[in-house]
């Protein structure tokens, strides 16, 4: 039995980690196994979320070892945050992918600030100036809109600066943990504010769930491709709890204690197979999972 990192340990505190979930044998019988050639896809992605806890220079350069170089090529177009108050984050060009790359930092537990958005669990509708035209049965992670809030029109400027340097019309966005919660966040957000010719797509790992229903929904309906990978028995991606309203968007990859990903179909698919199935509680999570290794890579500076 191993307990919950302290990152959410106010979730805990909350009763938010049960969850009740009976396996589907029609969700089990619709789950594929990822080639290796598909696996090794994400690397690229894999690397850049893990580079999002690092802390760039006035200069836009990283010195924090093999994670931060191991995407050679990569164009820096801006980064911000301080770690704290706002997470860091940086956007700019990777040529062999054609794409614009937007990475937010994950979760910080040696700042108080970030454990503090992570606890708080109360869902509130998105702000309507930076979510224009958003139903309003939209709700959200207060504690994730709040952070993700903190670098959108940064976020956004550095986006636009990037595209037009490189003419792109690729944007993708990675993150891990919290830093994958926010990049979620944009997934919604920066549709609304850049051309429609633009092409969106999503790499989450170890995301918790940041809304309700109709957040996960519209995600599915009008956000673009997102895939959320887990790692094995991580208790992270089963928070906050379903009972309080919480519901993933589909897209989940499953990576299994064999090492085998598993394309989970679905919105919280109940198999054992998938995370919500495989971690019914956190009793049964191991958060030693959450930073990976994800084909080999380990989230971190």
């Amino acid at each position: 039995m191993i307990f919950p990192h302290p990152v959410f340990a106010a979730l805990v505190l909350y009763g938010v980690a049960t969850v009740q979930a009976a396996p589907s044998l029609l969700s089990r019988q619709s789950i594929t196994t990822l080639s290796n050639s598909q696996i090794d896809a994400f690397t690229p992605y894999t690397w850049f979320a893990s580079t999002g806890y690092c802390q760039a220079s006035d200069t836009l350069t990283w010195s924090c070892g093999a994670n931060c170089n191991a995407n050679p090529g990569f164009i820096p177009q801006a980064s911000g945050g301080n770690g704290d108050s706002t997470q860091f984050w940086f956007v700019g060009y990777a040529p062999s992918l054609g794409e614009v790359i937007v990475s937010h930092q994950g979760t910080d537990t040696s700042e108080i600030l970030p454990l503090i958005e992570d606890a708080d669990i109360v869902m509130s509708n998105l702000d309507p100036t930076l979510f224009p035209g958003i139903s309003s049965s939209i709700e959200v992670h207060s504690g994730f809109k709040a952070a993700q809030a903190n670098t959108a029109t940064a976020v956004l400027a550095a986006v636009e600066s990037a595209m037009a340097a490189h003419q792109a019309t690729k944007v993708t966005m990675v993150g891990h943990s919290l830093g994958a919660a926010i990049a979620l966040l944009d997934s919604v957000y920066l549709p609304l504010h850049l051309p429609s010719t633009t092409t969106f797509k999503t790499v989450g790992y170890g995301l918790p769930r940041v809304g309700n229903q109709e957040f996960a929904n519209y995600v599915d309906g009008a956000s673009g491709h997102l895939t959320h990978i887990n790692n094995k028995e991580d208790v992270i991606p089963i928070l906050p709890g379903e009972f309080l309203g919480f519901v993933h968007p589909s897209g989940e990859v499953h990576i299994e204690d064999s090492n085998a990903w598993d394309n989970c179909p679905g919105q919280d698919n109940p198999s054992d197979l998938c995370s919500t199935g495989d971690v019914p509680n956190i009793f049964e999570g191991n958060t030693s999972d959450h930073d990976g290794p994800y084909n080999g890579i380990t989230m971190g500076c």
